[in-house]
């Protein structure tokens, strides 16, 4: 099992990144705010779950503890996995994510790309009493600005498709939604816009 990564930042990328730990380069998968807090070159820590399956292993990183422990208490949800953990966390921050399902609202909950009706309120159900720790001890203040890669719409585009795709969205589905943004938004960040296109595609 491996618990933590500390060493240098090798690449980043919109849903992962690799460090370097005694000459042996782990990649894992991160939401854009855990990504948005490291920088290429510098020394950072990270916490992980390392989760195995028939196809291979995967390391996933969270920033703090309260992420990581929403991300396995998610999974206990009856046909909720690692992906869509993940993509609720991408959504929402443990603490967010913990008001709304406390609260039952279920609505908010199913914004979160791959959840349904049906899993909204399973989620709400089987979690409602399960929050209290991550619930935030006040109103939430405005997020951290984060380092993001800026570049032309283009780029932009391709880095927000990549990064959809790789939560398991077809491209055929995310390209659309993602083209629109850039070009509402021209010059936006790129984890911006990934926010946004999983607020989109969590309502078709």
């Amino acid at each position: 099992m491996i618990d933590s990564l500390s060493g240098e930042v090798l690449s980043i990328g919109l849903d992962h990144a690799v460090i370097e730990c005694a000459g042996v380069g782990y990649r894992f998968l991160a939401t854009p705010h855990t990504l948005g807090r490291l920088a290429r070159g510098q020394q950072a820590r990270v916490l992980t779950t390392m989760v195995v399956k028939d196809d291979g292993v995967t390391l996933y990183g969270f920033g703090d503890t309260d992420a990581r422990e929403m991300f396995h208490k998610l999974q206990t949800v009856s046909g909720l996995g690692p992906k869509l953990a993940l993509a609720a966390l991408s959504v929402f921050d443990a603490g967010e994510l913990s008001s709304r399902i406390a609260a039952g609202d279920a609505k908010a909950v199913q914004s979160i790309p791959g959840v349904g009706k049906k899993m909204a309120e399973r989620i709400v159900l089987e979690l409602k009493d399960k929050v209290e720790a991550f619930l935030p001890p006040e109103p939430a203040g405005a997020a951290a600005g984060a380092a993001s890669i800026r570049g032309g719409s283009s780029l932009a585009s391709e880095q927000v498709v990549e990064a959809l795709v790789g939560l398991g969205f077809p491209e055929r589905s995310a390209r659309p939604v993602v083209d629109a943004l850039v070009e509402e938004r021209p010059g936006e960040d790129t984890s911006v816009l990934l926010r946004a296109a999983l607020s989109e595609l969590g309502k078709k």
